[in-house]
């Protein structure tokens, strides 16, 4: 049991094809060129993020710290 011929690979992709549909197979292709360039932004904005320093005027907050003020904890 070798690997699949070049034969296999186009049966299968013939099937895949009369099974969803080119229109659908598009749409899926897209939505995935999507999601793999927004994960990519993603992590590119988060490494810039770490590399900016914090503006004098920009302030953080612990939110966990404020909630437990609040409670009185």
């Amino acid at each position: 049991m070798g690997s699949f011929s070049i034969w296999h690979w186009l049966i299968v992709l013939v099937i895949v094809m009369v099974v969803f549909g080119t229109k659908k197979l598009g749409n899926m292709g897209s939505d995935l060129g999507k999601a793999v360039k927004g994960f990519k932004d993603g992590v590119k904005g988060e490494e810039e993020d770490k590399d900016k320093p914090v503006a004098k005027d920009q302030t953080i907050i612990d939110v966990q710290a404020k909630d437990k003020e609040k409670s009185g904890s």
